[in-house]
């Protein structure tokens, strides 16, 4: 019984390393680019924003997306 125990115990350490290595999503990469990236575009529209949109670009394929 306390294999049993100690597997269950094992379990969410093995877990939680597993969690830790998933891929970055591109919904979650660079926020601090995105998030003033999209208020520029909501308040002053995308022509007016180009600088930001570019700095949020080169973020992304700094972590390896390609954009």
């Amino acid at each position: 019984m306390s294999s049993l125990s100690a597997a269950s115990v094992e379990t969410p350490a093995v877990t939680a390393g597993a969690e830790q290595k998933k891929p970055l999503k591109p919904c979650c990469a660079c926020p601090e680019t995105k998030k003033v990236r999209d208020a520029c575009i909501i308040e002053k529209g995308e022509e007016n924003c180009r600088d930001l949109i570019e700095a949020h670009k080169e973020c992304m394929r700094s972590l390896g997306f390609k954009v």
